[in-house]
């Protein structure tokens, strides 16, 4: 299966000026004076929404007039020093004090700087972060992947790396991954487990006590050995039939 094309670099510059998947920029009322902090409201499918820290800066409100020879203004540095409560993060590349970086070395630097800024939001306990990985895990257990992937803090990436093995449209609905596939995965066993109890009227401690139960016998009726001849997998299993 062919991995996806690469994406022409005016595509993607003209991709960095648009709003995130799904998403609207929106700005909410800060603490100092004057102050409006950037959010990116997200729009899940099962209709609800997510207020999240909008980390693109001014490139992606499209009544910004950008002029990158000039840069931007230093206007957070004074009263980010002054409230006493933000720590600053140094930015760096893979390549720092190696050579110049290019485009993707830039673009991982800031992959991990918030990475960074978000694990030390959740550790201070910010609601919005927290809220955040809370959509973020209910997402993956319903396997809602487009929610997933426009609640990650890299949405195109997460999107290109789940279509390098599963390409289909249909597969952005499916109930696994490549990594473990329809079989092995967790949190379809986990759903399974449930719907099976449900359905007996019985409670998820004693369908997996059954469970448990039933695994072990047959593991017993095999000889109680981790390494089968493949004769006698097939005997069990026709049995079992």
């Amino acid at each position: 299966m062919n991995a996806p094309e690469k994406i022409p670099f005016a595509d993607q510059f003209a991709r960095s000026r648009q709003p995130s998947p799904a998403s609207r920029k929106v700005h909410v009322a800060g603490k100092q004076p004057g102050v409006n902090v950037p959010m990116r409201e997200i729009a899940l499918t099962n209709g609800k929404r997510v207020t999240v820290y909008d980390t693109s800066g001014p490139y992606s409100d499209p009544t910004a007039s950008i002029d990158i020879r000039r840069g931007l203004p230093d206007l957070r540095g004074p009263w980010l020093s002054a409230r006493g409560d933000t720590e600053m993060l140094r930015y760096v590349t893979p390549k720092e004090h190696l050579r110049l970086p290019n485009r993707d070395d830039v673009k991982q630097g800031i992959m991990a700087y918030r990475i960074t800024a978000h694990a030390a939001d959740n550790a201070k306990g910010h609601p919005g972060s927290r809220a955040r990985d809370a959509a973020m895990r209910k997402a993956r257990f319903e396997f809602r992947w487009i929610d997933q992937f426009n609640l990650g803090l890299d949405p195109n990436t997460a999107r290109d790396y789940h279509d390098e093995t599963l390409l289909k449209d249909s597969s952005n609905e499916a109930h696994f991954c490549s990594m473990r596939g329809p079989k092995f995965c967790s949190m379809e066993i986990t759903q399974d487990v449930r719907d099976y109890a449900a359905a007996r009227g019985l409670s998820e401690i004693e369908t997996l006590k059954q469970g448990m139960e039933q695994k072990s016998a047959e593991f017993k009726a095999v000889g109680g050995e981790f390494y089968l001849p493949l004769d006698a997998i097939t005997t069990s299993l026709n049995k079992r039939a």
